[in-house]
């Protein structure tokens, strides 16, 4: 046993040796590095990994064989495929014009053209199909009297109906709502103006009222309302046109202006004029007669004390 270890020991020395070697060679010194770059040996681009171009084939045979296993012999009413050239372009003919696409080259490119193209390729694909299922009976219109099963139940329907019908009442009461907001506030609107034109009126009334009582005015057109109204007048025209009796007293009494203090003094001939005296109402005592007849003032208030002594006796 002791043989056959230090066999295996010498072995795994070597193994270690031989692998430090191999490093020692792999890696280079900086020395040795720039050495190999100043002789040419080290050039650009040579650790760059380049892709090989790939072979692309072309296997007709098998494509071929493929689609042959593919195909299947059946009827065309199973099959319904078409395969048309594009319906002739009439408007093209009609207007005298070349048409587009000329010896079937499609300007790919174009999207106008390329678009027409598919759409009258889908023309002439219907007017040749029609015959056709018209040939195996089988119907390209729908019956008056067609009616198709719905995916859903009656159940589920009735529901979608009921939510249907409650979202339309919800936004029917939302409008009716917003119909009477705009009504209130047209209405208090309306109202505010109302109540503004008869408290103007009023006013108005109230001071035409206050003019003829002061004799400004002698007219009552304001009794008659709005159909008496009328353009105002001057008060100074009215008052020295037409003056009425209220006013002619004042004017007799006041006068019309001008100088006023010492105009009611006593004068020489005024305080010899006696004949306004009145001697009844001189000399007339209280309870002698006079306004309140010959008994004097009967209802006279009781004193104070009287008062006291017939409330105490009461």
């Amino acid at each position: 046993m002791a043989v056959d270890s230090s066999v295996m020991e010498t072995q795994e020395e070597e193994t270690l040796l031989a692998e430090d070697s191999e490093e020692e060679n792999s890696e280079l010194s900086d020395g040795e590095l720039q050495e190999a770059f100043a002789k040419g040996l080290l050039k650009a681009g040579m650790n760059v990994l380049v892709d090989k171009p790939k072979k692309s084939i072309n296997n007709v045979e098998g494509m071929k064989h493929c689609l042959a296993d593919l195909r299947k012999d059946l009827p065309w009413v199973e099959r319904l495929d078409m395969t048309n050239p594009p319906a002739a372009d009439i408007i093209t003919k009609v207007e005298g014009k070349d048409p587009a696409v000329t010896n079937g080259e499609l300007n790919a490119d174009n999207d106008f053209q390329r678009e027409m193209f598919f759409y009258r390729q889908a023309q002439a694909t219907v007017l040749d199909a029609l015959p056709l299922l018209k040939q195996h009976d089988i119907a390209t219109k729908r019956p008056d009297d067609y009616f198709a099963e719905m995916a859903k139940s009656d159940q589920q329907m009735q529901k979608i109906r009921k939510k249907l019908l409650s979202k339309q009442m919800i936004l029917e009461r939302s409008e009716k709502a917003k119909k009477l907001r705009e009504q209130r506030k047209f209405g208090k609107k309306v109202q505010i103006e109302v109540i503004q034109k008869r408290q103007k009126e009023k006013k108005a009334m109230m001071s035409a009222v206050k003019k003829y009582q002061k004799g400004m005015t002698d007219k009552l057109d304001f009794l008659e309302g709005d159909k008496g109204k009328a353009a105002p007048e001057n008060p100074k025209k009215v008052n020295k046109n037409n003056p009425n009796a209220k006013r002619k007293y004042k004017d007799q009494r006041f006068g019309f202006g001008g100088k006023k203090s010492g105009k009611k003094w006593n004068t020489k001939d005024s305080h010899n004029d006696v004949s306004g005296f009145r001697a009844k109402v001189a000399n007339s005592r209280p309870g002698m007669g006079g306004k309140k007849g010959k008994g004097g003032n009967q209802n006279k208030r009781p004193g104070k004390a009287a008062r006291r002594k017939t409330k105490s006796r009461s």
